[in-house]
């Protein structure tokens, strides 16, 4: 029998992902400010209502949301220009003057774990860049030779979320550590943000160049 999803694929989105959660967007700003303020059992919690977002994106493209935009492709058009757009306006925040890294200490009031639970879904349900990664970029690394290209979806999705899961965690965990750390290097903390910028500016370049269009999955 044959596989459904190669392994070049699995490692493919794998990278992808890895390349995308370690640049500061709307989860990890949440996640590790929370953990920062509020303690890592909270910015766990939160990552649970992170990951059912994940879950929910990756339902939503396997049950065919992206034979949609391949159908209506001024629609995915809109979207990933939106996203581009978004992309940049994060970067900006990163080099303008007064601007602060994701590490950077703040206080937050405590909140119960309901509300951080929700508030770490809505986190992911609003940010372009999940949106992005299923509708744009999973797609490419479907194979529609090897057969039913939404099971391929879900379990590239599946890849993903374990991955961008795992990773989170390991920022929520060490998130203390490392804000502390930046605190007393203002040097490292600039550094940090500059470097954060500018990946976060060539995604979005990239992002709104890219020609490739959406696969149907069925």
């Amino acid at each position: 029998m044959r596989v459904l999803v190669s392994g070049e694929a699995m490692l493919g989105i794998a990278l992808v992902e890895l390349g995308l959660v370690i640049i500061p967007g709307p989860n990890m700003i949440y996640l590790v400010s929370r953990s920062v303020a509020q303690g890592r059992r909270a910015g766990l919690i939160s990552l649970a209502g992170v990951g059912v977002g994940f879950l929910v994106y990756l339902l939503a493209a396997s049950a065919g949301l992206a034979t949609l935009f391949a159908l209506v492709p001024e629609i995915y058009l809109t979207l990933k220009l939106a996203g581009a757009a978004y992309l940049l306006w994060l970067a900006w925040n990163a080099f303008r003057p007064g601007g602060s890294s994701v590490f950077a200490t703040q206080e937050l009031e405590p909140d119960r774990p309901r509300k951080l639970f929700g508030m770490g879904l809505l986190t992911c349900l609003l940010n372009p860049k999940i949106a992005i990664l299923y509708i744009s970029l999973l797609p490419q690394f479907l194979d529609p030779s090897r057969g039913h290209l939404g099971a391929q979806s879900l379990i590239l999705g599946l890849v993903q979320l374990a991955v961008g899961v795992a990773v989170n965690a390991i920022f929520i965990i060490t998130a203390g550590s490392i804000a502390i750390f930046l605190a007393r290097r203002p040097t490292w903390m600039r550094i940090h943000r500059y470097l954060t910028g500018t990946a976060l500016a060539v995604f979005a370049i990239r992002l709104a160049t890219d020609r490739a269009r959406p696969l149907a999955t069925h």
